[in-house]
């Protein structure tokens, strides 16, 4: 199902964001996220030249991280082709940092931490959230193997509505791991 019809509207801004996966040669995978801000008039910029001229991009920014079947960080390099100031490239060596981190749960949490506010760049570290997806959707098989071998729910269940413990989705694929509806007690009457 496709948005409703727009009203009468201008493009001013357009945020675009890219993720590619890779499998390697050597059994690792690379994840890369590219994303650029591109505005459809000139923007005032002392450190560009005086402005930014339309079309050309204010923020362009690659995040490339080399990950293993267990979703363990193994390299991690920034680049900033286009930002807004001069000093916006220097924070690209801080994203080395990811080397060791897994990607899974609090995965989100740990990114803060490591390169949140004035520790990081705020678009390379938006980037790291598309690139976590993509991740998982580029290993799904792996995992799904690793899962089945070790007799563990799939990896995507819960993730979202569709794949709910009690859905009929999860029903239907996965019945060893599926849950009763009914079997769910509330945690609002646990005790009635």
């Amino acid at each position: 199902m496709s948005l409703s019809p727009a009203a009468s509207r201008q493009l001013i801004h357009t945020r675009t964001v890219t993720c590619n996966a890779y499998k390697r040669d050597d059994g690792l995978w690379d994840i890369e996220g590219h994303m650029t801000d591109i505005k459809t008039y000139p923007i005032p910029n002392e450190d560009r030249g005086g402005f930014i001229p339309a079309g050309e991009p204010l923020h362009e920014m690659w995040l490339r991280i080399t990950i293993d079947t267990q979703l363990t960080i193994h390299d991690a390099e920034a680049s900033t082709e286009h930002a807004p100031f001069a000093i916006c490239p220097n924070i690209t060596p801080a994203y080395r940092a990811l080397k060791g981190l897994q990607i899974g749960p609090g995965w989100n949490k740990k990114v803060k931490e490591l390169l949140g506010h004035a520790a990081g760049c705020t678009h390379h570290t938006e980037l790291l959230g598309p690139m976590a997806t993509t991740a998982f959707q580029a290993l799904y098989e792996e995992l799904k193997k690793q899962d089945e071998a070790n007799d563990k729910p799939p990896a995507i269940m819960n993730t979202c509505h569709a794949l709910a413990d009690t859905s009929p989705v999860a029903k239907r694929l996965w019945p060893e791991h599926h849950k009763s509806a009914e079997k769910v007690i509330p945690l609002e009457n646990k005790d009635a």
